[in-house]
This record gives C-alpha cells, sequence and structure tokens, in this order.
C-alpha cells in the first residue's frame, strides 16, 4: 500500500485530505509543517508528499528544495491557495512535479496522485516491470524465468532505484545519500561493492545491465 504524506498547517485541511485518501486505499502520514515533514521522513517510508505552500519554520518552497537538493526523487504535489503564475512557476523551479489549487477538487487530486505515482514508475502493490523481470518491492524479491532471487535491503533498494529510473546517471553520492543513512560512517565505495554484488547476480539476467559512467555514476538500461 503506499504511503503518502500530507505537509499542511491547517488542521480542517490536513484532516480533510486524510480523509479522502484513506477512503481511497492509501496510508496517511500528517506533518503539520517542512520540519515536521523531515522528521515524519526519517522514520516512515514515504512514496509521494502532498505539500502546502504557506507554512511556518519551513514553507513548501523551502521543503522542496530541500529535498532536491539531496537528490531526492519523490513525487511532490503542491496544493496552495497561491494561485498567480509566478507562484506556480516558483513551484516547478524548486522541483516540484505537480501544482492544485485550493479549494481542492477531491476527485482531481487522486487522479493526479494516480498519474504521479505511474510517471515515477512506482506501480500497483510495489511491482516493477523490465522486459520480463519482475521487482517486488514489498518482498525485496527479483523473479525473471521461474527464478526468483531475494535481495538484501540495501541491494534491493539500488537495484529499484537505477531500474525505476532507466538511463539516469546517479552519483555514488546521491546514491548513499537516498539509500544509506547519512550517518552510518559507510562511504562511497559501499556503492561500488553493491554494484558488483548485483551484476554477478544478474549478469545473465536478459533485460538490463548496470552501466559505470566514467567519473559520474552509474546508470541502468535495458538490452535490446
Amino acid at each position: 500500500m503506499f504511503q503518502i504524506l500530507v505537509v499542511e498547517d491547517d488542521k480542517n485541511t490536513r484532516k480533510l485530505m486524510e480523509e479522502v485518501l484513506l477512503q481511497n486505499g492509501y496510508e496517511v502520514i500528517l506533518a503539520s509543517d517542512g520540519i515536521d515533514a523531515l522528521d515524519k521522513m526519517d522514520n516512515h517510508h514515504i512514496d509521494l508528499i502532498v505539500l502546502d505552500i504557506m507554512m511556518p519554520r519551513m514553507n513548501g518552497y523551502e521543503l522542496t528544495q530541500t529535498l532536491r537538493s539531496c537528490n531526492n526523487t519523490l513525487p511532490i504535489l503542491m496544493v496552495t491557495a497561491k494561485e498567480t503564475h509566478a507562484d506556480k512557476k516558483e513551484g516547478f523551479i524548486v522541483g516540484t512535479d505537480d501544482y492544485m489549487v485550493k479549494p481542492i477538487d477531491e476527485e482531481e487530486m487522486i487522479l493526479r496522485i494516480i498519474a504521479l505515482l505511474r510517471r515515477s514508475k512506482i506501480v500497483n502493490e510495489h511491482k516493477l516491470t523490465v522486459g520480463k523481470t519482475i521487482l517486488n518491492y514489498d518482498a525485496l524479491t527479483v523473479f525473471q524465468n521461474d527464478n526468483t532471487t531475494e535481495l538484501p535491503n540495501k541491494e534491493f533498494m539500488l537495484l529499484y532505484k537505477l531500474l525505476a529510473y532507466q538511463n539516469k546517471i546517479f552519483t555514488r553520492r546521491s546514491l548513499m545519500d537516498e539509500i544509506w543513512d547519512m550517518n552510518s560512517g559507510t562511504d562511497e565505495r559501499t556503492v561500488d561493492v553493491h554494484i558488483n554484488r548485483l551484476r554477478d547476480r544478474f549478469k545473465c539476467n536478459p533485460d538490463f545491465e548496470i552501466i559505470t559512467v566514467r567519473g559520474l555514476g552509474y546508470k541502468a538500461v535495458t538490452k535490446a
């Protein structure tokens, strides 16, 4: 089940969004501002953020910019009373994926969330399909040609990230920051070790391969 973080300082609006999302089968985590949202993200897996702009302590622009500066690519839907072209432009510049103006149309919000999840290649039941290879996010397994391989958590998350954004180059540092605890004391060579393990495991896989981009990092590509 997808987990959606609602970041909204107005208690009534926050409650309304929670009810709508729960009715449509999503799990909901609530935050009252950007600082609260970052705290919640430290303790919960999040699939998508529904985000207000005008909030105390850290507003929606600042939260989005903070996440994007750390190469966090979570889908973000801004929902706000600010409706000028300049407001929307600023939202997209800092890195939001979509934008809605209050008062929200509940059905439209759900449709936009579905589209954002699809666009980010996070599909129903946390399954990602590449050719005939299926990655099951909940079980940490890779299924191909009647064989199921269960991966250690970090290896699975690394492979899932690369395959969810095929042909996108990820630096070692961006992968470290997103998949490993930034305070764990590990270094970027850890990424290389895990990449090599994945290559050994799936060297005969006909659907994808992991490419080293010299001087930059790694990307996953599909085989013809």
